[in-house]
């Protein structure tokens, strides 16, 4: 849940009295990693603590244990429930979770942990941008702009940049009632440099029908940076809507062109 969600189910929802505990995991490894306990304040939409058996710590490219800068997710120990393979296809298992350190789990997840063991996920670690020197999950950006009321729904992907490193590209769902407009364009724009910085600002804003999505309804970003890149998107056996895709596709090239 991110804050927004949070703190409208906080105040709204539980008048300011129940406690929100988050939790984050993944159904098919065996439950959850990160949640929160009521021993410990809760921050919105953050966590408190890594869950029992759950030996979780935040590794950085040299596989150093890290504070107060983002990180990988990773998991040093075997726990309770763990799953043994995906069926009838163990590289591919092998490739998911155990492809960059020997004997570490590694869930995918770009997080931020603090001195007093205070967790924040910032995005699927394939999904975090870094733009100018800055690692940010695409939700920093996605949530600024679902504040204009114009819009319904976000995806934001990294894509390269020669000066940057990289720039944000978003893809943005408008609720009824709104028409893409260039003038509309520049102001989400200016939004995001408003409160992230210039240098955040996004390099285009595509405005689009739909958002490619799996059958839970989390967006694929990977799938739409490769569909904005040209690439080949990898394993689409979840997407619920690849329609959506064609049509991102199709409405780049025809930018480009």
């Amino acid at each position: 849940m991110e804050s927004g969600a949070w703190n409208w189910s906080f105040e709204k929802v539980g008048n300011r009295r129940i406690p929100i505990l988050n939790i984050s995991g993944g159904t098919e490894i065996g439950g959850g990693i990160l949640s929160n306990t009521l021993l410990k304040p809760i921050a919105p939409a953050g966590f408190n603590t890594a869950l029992l058996g759950m030996d979780a710590d935040v590794y950085d490219a040299q596989k150093q244990s890290v504070y107060g800068k983002t990180g990988e997710l990773v998991l040093k120990k075997p726990w309770l429930g763990m799953t043994y393979g995906f069926w009838k296809e163990p590289d591919r298992y092998e490739a998911a979770y155990w492809n960059v350190w020997e004997d570490t789990w590694i869930h995918g997840d770009a997080v931020m942990r603090d001195e007093d063991h205070f967790w924040e996920i910032i995005g699927r670690s394939d999904d975090t941008l870094n733009v100018a020197g800055k690692r940010m999950g695409p939700a920093e950006i996605e949530s600024i702009l679902s504040d204009n009321p114009a819009v319904l729904e976000v995806g934001v992907i990294g894509v390269p940049d020669e000066v940057k490193g990289e720039s944000a590209v978003c893809f943005v769902v408008l609720n009824q009632g709104y028409i893409p407009s260039p003038d509309l364009g520049a102001e989400l724009m200016q939004m995001v440099a408003t409160r992230l910085g210039k240098s955040l600002r996004p390099k285009e804003i595509h405005f689009v029908a739909d958002l490619p999505k799996t059958r839970s309804a989390k967006i694929m970003r990977r799938a739409i940076r490769a569909a904005y890149l040209r690439e080949d998107p990898g394993d689409l056996s979840s997407l619920e809507n690849p329609d959506s895709l064609e049509k991102i596709q199709q409405q780049c090239l025809e930018k480009i062109e």
